[in-house]
């Protein structure tokens, strides 16, 4: 059970109302602190609509974040985001290979992406080597919102889980699929 409520558009002034104009928990969650959720969606925002960043690097940068967190919000809106922007099951289940340090089928670049999430995630951040390596591919500008992606998303993952945030029950199906091991 979430720590913070979750408000609905009647909850809020007039002038606010545009804030859940997506009513998902995290956003009902948010607009305790209207300014806040305008500033965490404008950066979230940014990623999903004008980054330039290949989406399914991005997607797959995003799920590496949630799947090594458990984060099963996290984890399991961005499978259904992920497949709107091209990534596949079989994508999905080479990041789950590629996490246990296994071979998968996936290109040179998006295993250098999940490397250095995953760095990003237990080290702080990435290797020079992974950087250096992902760089071959990107432009100055796709690193930046590679880099600043994966720290945003590192740091929902923790919103998420100090506020206890409730799993919508629409995201819930596809642990079905996908289920997060050590997460009930």
């Amino acid at each position: 059970m979430a720590r913070l409520p979750y408000l609905d558009a009647d909850d809020l002034p007039p002038e606010q109302r545009d804030l859940l104009k997506r009513p998902i928990n995290l956003t009902r969650l948010l607009v305790n602190s209207p300014g806040m959720a305008k500033a965490f969606h404008t950066v979230g925002g940014y990623i999903r609509s004008k980054s330039t960043l290949n989406p399914r690097l991005r997607e797959l940068a995003i799920l590496q974040v949630g799947w090594m967190e458990k984060s099963e919000y996290e984890f399991t809106h961005h499978v259904k985001i992920g497949k709107e922007f091209g990534v596949t099951d079989e994508d999905i289940q080479n990041l789950f290979l590629e996490t246990e340090g296994k071979p998968s089928k996936l290109e040179p670049l998006a295993k250098a992406v999940l490397r250095g999430a995953r760095e990003m995630v237990r080290e702080l951040a990435m290797s020079d080597a992974t950087f250096a390596e992902i760089k071959l591919e990107l432009s100055n500008e796709h690193m930046v919102d590679l880099v600043v992606t994966i720290a945003f998303y590192c740091a929902v993952v923790r919103v998420l889980a100090t506020t206890k945030m409730d799993n919508e029950p629409q995201y819930k199906e596809v642990l079905k699929q996908y289920p997060i091991p050590g997460v009930k």
